[in-house]
Order: C-alpha cells, then structure tokens, then sequence
C-alpha cells in the first residue's frame, strides 16, 4: 500500500512537472509583450477568474503588489454584481480562464472595452473566446491534468501560478526593485526588520539628549535621567558632538573628582563616540554596538552635528536584535 501511494505521489509530480515544461516552451514575443503592457500600466493590474483561477489569481495579485506592481484580485463574479468599479482607466486586465470560454470572465469584456483597458488573457485554449479578445494571450495549456479523471484543475493551475511568478518576477526585475523596497512593503516580516535604517527608529527633536561641553554636572545628570536613555552627547559651540557621557561615564567622574562641584561635561565625557549615519541598517547598528560593548549610538549629519539618537532597547523593540 505505502508502495502505491508513492507511486501515485510520484506521478502527479512527474504531471505537473510535464506541464511547467510546457508552459516554459510556450513562452514566446507574446510574453514579453505583457510585460511591456504592464510595465505601461498608469494605473494597477486587475487580475480576474473565478473557481481554482480565481484562487490563483489572488495569490497572482499578491505577488505582483508585493514585487513592485500595484495589484488587485477581482472576483470575476462579483465584478459583474456590483464590484466592476474596481476597474478603472488606465488599469490593465489579467484575465484566467483555463477554457478561455468562462462566463464570469467574458462578461467583464464591456466594462474593460469601454474603459479602454489593455486586456493580458491567461489560458489553455488559444483559439477561445477570451483568447480572441485579448491585446495578448498568454499559452498555459498542458498536456494533461494530475487528476486521473483528467477533469479537476491540477496541472494547469500550477502551470498558471508559476507563469504568473514568471510575471511578476520579470517586472521586478524591469523595474530595479531591490531588497530595501521589498522590505518596505514588508515591515513586518523578518527581512523587513532586519533592513530597517538607523533613521526609522532613532529618537530626535526633544528627545535627544544633549548637552553644551560646559554644562554642569547637575545640567548632564538632569539631561540623562529626563531623556531616558543612559547617556547624553556632548556639543561644541557649533553644536557638533564632542563626546557622549553615559551613567558609567558620571560614575567613575565621581570617582576620580576632586571636587564634584566644578565637574562640567567635558570633564565626563569620553570623547569620540561610536556614531553612524542615519542612512545605515538597523543591523549594522547593533554590530557596531555588540563590537564596542556600548548601548547607545548617535548619529550625525553634516559637520557632525546629531540629529538623533538609537539605543539598544529601541533595535529589541523592533526585532532587529
């Protein structure tokens, strides 16, 4: 029985395998014509089907927004009850029929007609309906479905999805989208965090804490304990930063102080401190702090004045450590 099983495990992967070879040897001008119909695109893409299509669609539609292109699944049944105002001009149609002769799906022709909306047909059938009607039709017919019967949509829906990431990939790519504008779009997710910039999550304005070089030592202590984050950068006359004084740094002043009463901030304060542009990744942060054994970073503009500050506890917050 276990035999059989895997056999029959085997199989429908042997199909569906068969069927992306197809799909890949259709692959022709007509492809790269969507793409250049896309890419053209002035508004979004609006990508249609209805039962197993439809499924895919969505997770179409999905790619395509996460990649760069601005898109939306329509039900192709519920677009002809109402929901047809999601297409608007300047959009372009994907529509996916296996069969190419779906009802749902040709009856949003008109609509798109009338609004002037290139239409990129998805289907098995290229001499069908939607196939005719279409600006381009794109081949997913495969030899034959996973299921025995032949009837449930099996390889052809793989076939479909996979051209699909075909799609969005080769417009990704067309339009330079990086990693950094990949985890804009998931700030969320693991990649996100870990491409968060200094800047997204530093403190600034009120919140950073400074202090003039002559600033007594009740003023530095003030400033520490008011902005809450352990430490204080310390600025010249031009309001560059001269050195940052931490708790430790107050501590061992006191230490070593003749006479607390005439401590200032210079006389605290360790000089050239560990600082990074507000253009570099949360992670790099975290290296330089776990490289120097230190909890707090400033980071600077021109002529090394601070425009804010990151703290440990603030890359924890957002999952970067």
């Amino acid at each position: 029985m276990t035999a059989e099983r895997l056999a029959r495990a085997r199989h429908v992967l042997e199909v569906e395998m068969a069927g992306l070879a197809a799909v890949r040897e259709h692959l022709d001008a007509r492809f790269a014509r969507a793409v250049e119909l896309v890419l053209a695109c002035r508004g979004k893409v609006v990508v249609t089907g209805v039962g197993k299509s439809g499924i895919v669609c969505r997770k179409m539609a999905a790619t395509l927004a996460s990649t760069g292109t601005p898109a939306v699944f329509l039900h192709a049944g519920e677009g002809v009850h109402g929901d047809l105002g999601t297409l608007v001009r300047g959009d372009v149609l994907v529509a996916v029929s296996n069969s190419g002769e779906t009802a749902e799906v040709l009856s949003l022709l008109p609509a798109a007609r009338r609004l002037g909306l290139p239409l990129v047909a998805i289907t098995g059938k290229l001499d069908s309906t939607l196939a005719r009607a279409a600006d381009v039709a794109l081949d997913v017919s495969v030899p034959e479905e996973a299921c025995p019967l032949n009837l449930a949509p099996t390889a052809s829906t793989t076939a479909t999805m996979a051209l699909g990431d075909a799609l969005a990939i080769a417009l990704l790519e067309e339009r330079g989208f990086s990693t950094e504008d990949f985890a804009l779009l998931h700030p969320a997710g693991a990649l996100g965090r870990r491409l968060l910039r200094v800047e997204d999550l530093m403190h600034r304005g009120t919140e950073l804490p400074l202090v003039a070089a002559d600033a007594s030592l009740k003023d530095t202590l003030v400033e520490i304990t008011s902005k809450r984050l352990g430490a204080t950068g310390v600025v010249d006359g031009t309001g560059a930063l001269v050195g940052i004084v931490t708790d430790g740094d107050l501590r061992r002043g006191l230490e070593r102080a003749a006479d607390i009463r005439t401590l200032t901030a210079h006389d605290l304060m360790t000089t050239q401190p560990k600082t990074v542009g507000g253009g570099a990744l949360a992670a790099e942060a975290v290296a330089t702090m776990e490289r120097h054994a230190i909890t707090s970073l400033f980071i600077l503009a021109d002529a090394r004045r601070p425009v804010g500050v990151i703290h440990l506890h603030d890359l924890l917050r957002a999952g970067v450590v």
